[in-house]
């Protein structure tokens, strides 16, 4: 079965400690990560993604350490960052085009698998406009769609459903609850309905250090419902 382990990972930028140094092992199904903005999610999911490289610690890949060799890990990944960009000459089927491209998918594999995604998010409409044209949403769920190319066991998204209207958000989490039957999918979000249906786990980020990890239910403890447990375990003013 795969895993991913991070162990004691910390990441310094100067004089701030973005992450404080955690440890947690990542299985099969769907870990929701929320927290505030400046939490410490978005440094964590680059370092797991190995677009940073942390200040301490380790990361394994089913037992091998990704900063040795960090193509055992990119070779499973489908990684959407909170900041995404596009080709904006480039029409959406054109753009996923290319993505499978740099994956390495042959042609065949490519076409079946962008076609399933373009009508998987609702993109049939707009495969042949140029991306420069597209709403906020509309990219992003381009950007969704990219990041699931090529059957990825991990995938890593970083406030996914940021700019989706609330029937895209839920098409987006009926994909996703599918996807983590069989794969580690990490979904992070400050948006705690996101994750509270789909998720099977929630680590909860306050000031860089984990504050909460668990089952719904465990994290949930005493409170009403996972926004109230959210809202003591972070502080934040409210959540959205």
């Amino acid at each position: 079965m795969n895993h991913l382990e991070i162990d004691g990972i910390a990441m310094r930028y100067r004089d701030v400690q973005a992450l404080h140094p955690l440890t947690l092992r990542l299985e099969p199904g769907i870990t929701g990560l929320l927290g505030p903005n400046g939490a410490g999610k978005s440094t964590l999911m680059r370092i797991i993604a190995t677009v940073s490289k942390p200040s301490a610690g380790a990361l394994r890949w089913n037992g091998t350490d990704v900063r040795r060799a960090p193509d055992v890990l990119r070779r499973e990944l489908g990684y959407l960052p909170q900041d995404a960009g596009v080709y904006p000459q480039l029409s959406a089927e054109e753009f996923l085009r290319y993505v499978a491209a740099l994956k390495g998918l042959p042609a065949r594999t490519s076409a079946r698998q962008i076609d399933r995604l373009i009508e998987q998010l609702n993109l049939q409409g707009a495969r042949s406009r140029p991306l420069g044209g597209f709403s906020g949403g509309m990219r992003q769920r381009v950007g969704i769609a990219q990041a699931l190319l090529g059957d990825p066991q991990l995938i890593v998204v970083d406030e996914p459903t940021v700019g989706l209207d609330p029937e895209e958000r839920v098409r987006f989490r009926d994909l996703i609850t599918d996807l983590g039957r069989e794969r580690i999918v990490l979904l992070s979000t400050h948006i705690v309905s996101d994750v509270e249906v789909a998720a099977s786990r929630i680590v909860i980020m306050s000031h860089g250090r984990i504050c909460a990890d668990g089952t719904p239910t465990a994290v949930i403890g005493h409170d009403a419902n996972l926004e109230a447990a959210y809202l003591r375990y972070t502080g934040a003013a409210r959540a959205a």
